[in-house]
């Protein structure tokens, strides 16, 4: 990766000058106003900038300088800024360096401080992306289990790290194969209840008739077949984390009892008269939408509220940034590893598929698709084959068409100041900005009818 440097200086000589101090490895371009420099910020993404702080119109003054130096280090955080100043001006350097530069520079030019502390800021950047990418490797998150790079995902994860600490109750929703139970054991690993129990019961799993033992317990001859005493769920869970997964599926008499616990944090074994006290922090889960099943009456709102004082909503991998290729290559890496298949890697078409795929299963469903890949796989490489992905490859790429996306836009604009205007040209080409002239042009470039009639509205 070559290296890139900005000299932001309005002197052309002094612009000279920096120029030859650089070695030929150096990619090097110059701007002599903020205007010019945010264009080549944008256009070139250089990993350092020199930047003397008197631009015109204020080229005695440093206000250009410093509104550039807040402009760049919010369009690109990460580019280290060199602040060049005066020998008697230490106030602007001691002020740039509090707003975010990373060093400064004084005058009058010497060839050999400047190359080092220029080097020196590449190789800060360097370290910085070194730092990043290991953290990128270590799945972008702290939380085991979890892989993601999304900003969706990553505010959950930052979200629930604030959470862990506390005894909250919170409720995670989300399709299926979302990753819930991960982030429910990892509420319980980050919190300071870590080396207590976690006890799991997925509601939907257990026949009515049997969850509430399975819950609550039960006292011997509670029941027929209850020859002995047994500690439910909640209560072998003390001073732990008790995970109810699927609890939009719980029977609603039972959700009275569980309202219950939650208030008073008693267990009222079956068959007991002597309830018992448990400290336990309780985690739901559910895949259906809770506010529906309230409105169905299927779950009571009391109960609904008492279980979300927090409520986490893991967004599907479909509606997460990247997060589909991240997750893919981190289980062929795995599952390549536990089937002695290592190295193995993505092609062309298998990374397309796998970015274009809607993924209805989430990562469960791509759990099965890589793996199975992983199996039939040829080679070294992985193709869209081998995870039996079949999907449309042309249609979102053709997104990626900036002249196809400009036009369509184009022509969105059109019709809607048209249809807003009641199809008069002159109101339409002024609330466009454009000529009656260049209108007319556009119309009959994208073949748009003019009156409401022929327009069919």
């Amino acid at each position: 990766m070559s290296r890139r440097l900005l000299i932001v200086e309005d002197d052309p000589g002094l612009q000279s000058q920096m120029r030859w101090c650089f070695s030929e490895d150096l990619e090097v371009s110059v701007a002599a106003d903020r205007e010019s420099a945010l264009a080549a910020l944008r256009r070139s993404e250089p990993d350092v900038i020199t930047l003397d702080l008197g631009l015109p119109p204020d080229a005695g003054g440093a206000k250009e300088g410093f509104l550039l130096l807040e402009e760049v280090l919010r369009l690109s955080p990460m580019t280290k800024i060199i602040v060049v100043t005066g020998r008697e001006d230490k106030e602007n350097a001691v002020k740039a360096i509090g707003m975010g530069a990373s060093d400064f520079y004084q005058k009058p030019l010497d060839a050999d401080i400047l190359t080092f502390v220029v080097n020196r800021a590449f190789r800060l950047a360097e370290l910085e992306r070194d730092n990043r990418e290991l953290a990128r490797q270590r799945n972008g998150t702290n939380i085991k289990g979890i892989v993601a790079a999304s900003p969706q995902m990553l505010s959950i994860c930052r979200t629930l790290e604030k959470v862990a600490p506390t005894d909250v109750t919170t409720l995670i929703t989300g399709e299926t194969g979302t990753g819930k139970e991960l982030l429910a054991r990892a509420l319980h690993d980050l919190s300071h209840r870590s080396e207590k129990p976690f006890a799991a019961i997925n509601c939907a799993a257990i026949p009515e008739n049997l969850l509430e033992s399975e819950l609550f317990g039960f006292e011997k001859g509670s029941f027929t077949g209850a020859t002995h005493s047994k500690k439910g769920k909640i209560e072998s869970a003390n001073g732990g984390t008790l995970f109810l997964d699927e609890i939009g599926d719980m029977p609603m008499p039972l959700q009275a009892k569980l309202l219950r616990f939650l208030q008073e944090r008693m267990v009222d074994r079956v068959g007991s008269v002597n309830p018992v006290p448990v400290d336990v922090r309780v985690v739901c889960a559910t895949h259906r939408d809770v506010q529906q099943l309230i409105d169905q009456e299927t779950f009571r709102e009391d109960l609904y509220y008492r279980i979300s004082e927090i409520t986490l909503d893991v967004p599907a991998l479909r509606e997460r940034d990247g997060d589909a290729l991240v997750v893919a290559q981190s289980l062929l890496q795995s599952l390549g590893k536990q089937m002695d298949r290592p190295n193995l890697a993505f092609t062309e078409d298998a990374i397309k598929a796998i970015k274009h795929y809607p993924w209805p299963g989430n990562v469960r469903e791509m759990i099965n698709k890589v793996k199975r890949a992983t199996i039939m796989a040829d080679g070294k490489r992985v193709t869209a084959a081998d995870l039996e992905l079949n999907c449309d490859l042309e249609g979102p790429e053709s997104q990626l068409n900036l002249r196809q996306v400009r036009e369509n836009a184009e022509r969105a604009a059109i019709v809607q100041a048209l249809q807003s205007c009641s199809f008069n040209m002159a109101q339409a080409s002024r609330l466009l900005g454009v000529t009656r002239p260049t209108l007319y042009n556009l119309t009959d470039k994208y073949r748009i009818e003019t009156s409401p009639e022929s327009s069919g509205a």
